[in-house]
């Protein structure tokens, strides 16, 4: 007899496994569909992000940063600390721990909320029917009043460097290195390559970033774009921009890389090499051919602003879908469908996702960057605050980078909050939460911020916004 659920979820990664408790909460009977296996050949939940992506990566950053501080900032706190080591392999067997105790804590969540876990592949059909594919082979078919799709996505292959997992990886790859390789190619200057390369770096390897385009970080603020390459090339970092990679060759255990850049011809010699070039879609065997369900040109499943696709009653959301590909986009939009599937009239505000790159400083931002802005042609005043006058950051022995807080010239109302600098993800955060009641600089220069606190710094860029500011000269208007 075919089984029958109000809801079924076809992937469980941070969009599909919040959108699975989030409908058992509801009260609707719901199943989800999962087919990752870990190393031991067991299902993990998580996706993406748990097993292979944002939590392991976090986990190497920070490992990494301890150990370039112990070696290089312990000294001006009056700390000696000789002969300090790295264990790599000990590293990776943290990073791998904490994955499974988050993996399965998902687990038991579907437990506590009453979430059926189906093993298998999950592929869509006609009339809201799902096949499920189990590892072992066999198949059978669930039927469902709505259908979630959350299948995710996976890093895009380039053929000038076709990854073996060995010298030539992908981020997945990456994150399992038992040892630090003496040089290090890095294809790409996004948010991944930027963390990995970071990681490799500070253990001591020599890292190169390979980036086609001729602007770092387009998609980051201008003004802290600039501030980021200057920071980063200073820890060491190589970035060659303008540079297209135009073909590899592996031997005896390295890498030849070759690339045209401003100059010509290239060509650098690496231990290892990761290719980083970005992410896409997983669509593979996941829509039987009458489904219904509309793909756009750039194979992403064509949705809504509240994640329906062209079938009523079939939802996608997260990596799959347009938009940003970010674990907390995909998990509210998640809660959103959940919502919807139950009957409350739920939205999301997608222009207010904060973006975060976990480098050491952090780079972070939510809302429009002032290019954007002075592109709409929309005139705004602009505070910014260093972190060098920070009491809390000098405490810390922490003073890169800046907070900028972008404002409206004629209403006041805040734009944009771009951070380089320590905690710079908790106080974009803090301006996330400001920008979503429709705050104007000047609440932010109102409001009682403790000190000494990193948070100070937000509080004196909103200041300067209107040429307020305590702690810092202000700019004279023009």
């Amino acid at each position: 007899m075919t089984q029958k659920f109000d809801v079924v979820v076809i992937g469980a990664g941070p969009g599909g496994y919040v959108a699975a408790i989030k409908a058992a909460q509801l009260g609707l009977k719901t199943a989800c569909i999962e087919k990752y296996q870990d190393k031991e050949g067991k299902i993990a939940l998580g996706g993406t992000c748990l097993n292979v992506g944002c939590i392991p990566s976090k986990a190497l950053l920070d490992s990494s940063w301890k150990f370039h501080e112990a070696k290089a900032g312990f000294a001006i706190h009056g700390i000696e600390a000789k002969g300090v080591s790295i264990d790599v392999p000990a590293m990776v067997a943290r990073k791998s721990n904490i994955v499974k105790n988050l993996t399965g804590g998902v687990s038991t969540l579907f437990k506590a909320n009453g979430v059926t876990l189906l093993e298998g592949h999950g592929k869509l059909l006609a009339g809201k029917q799902v096949e499920v594919t189990a590892l072992d082979g066999t198949t059978q078919v669930v039927q469902a009043e709505h259908v979630i799709i959350a299948s995710g996505s996976k890093p895009v292959d380039i053929p000038p460097a076709p990854v073996d997992q060995d010298v030539i990886v992908d981020s997945t790859g990456a994150l399992e290195f038992q040892s630090v390789p003496k040089s290090l190619g890095v294809i790409g200057a996004g948010v991944i390559g930027l963390e990995l390369g970071s990681v490799w770096a500070r253990l001591g390897a020599d890292v190169t970033v390979i980036e086609a385009l001729d602007k770092f970080l387009p998609a980051a603020d201008e003004q802290i774009a600039k501030e980021a390459l200057k920071t980063l090339t200073k820890q060491g970092l190589k970035i060659r921009l303008g540079a297209r990679v135009t073909g590899s060759e592996v031997k005896k255990k390295q890498v030849t890389v070759n690339f045209t850049d401003a100059e010509g011809e290239q060509q650098l010699t690496f231990d290892k090499l990761i290719v980083a070039v970005g992410r896409r879609p997983v669509t593979t065997d996941l829509l039987a051919t009458d489904s219904g369900v509309d793909l756009d040109e750039r194979g992403f499943i064509y949705v809504n602003d509240q994640c329906a696709t062209s079938v009523p009653g079939v939802y996608a959301i997260g990596d799959v879908v347009r938009g940003a590909m970010l674990a907390h986009k995909a998990s509210e939009e998640g809660v959103m469908v959940a919502e919807r599937i139950a009957g409350h009239k739920a939205q999301m505000n997608y222009d207010l996702i904060p973006s975060v790159i976990y480098t050491h400083p952090e780079i972070a931002w939510v809302g429009k960057t002032e290019q954007q802005l002075k592109g709409e042609g929309v005139a705004v005043n602009v505070g910014t605050f260093p972190f060098a006058a920070s009491g809390r950051a000098m405490a810390a022995n922490d003073t890169g980078g800046m907070v900028k807080v972008i404002a409206d010239a004629t209403t006041d109302r805040v734009l944009g909050v771009h951070v380089i600098g320590p905690s710079a993800a908790e106080l974009v955060q803090q301006g996330a939460i400001g920008m979503e009641f429709g705050t104007s600089a000047e609440d932010l220069g109102m409001m009682v911020f403790s000190h000494p606190t990193l948070s100070e710094a937000l509080h004196e860029a909103a200041l300067a916004v209107n040429g307020h500011a305590i702690h810092v000269v202000n700019r004279k208007k023009r």
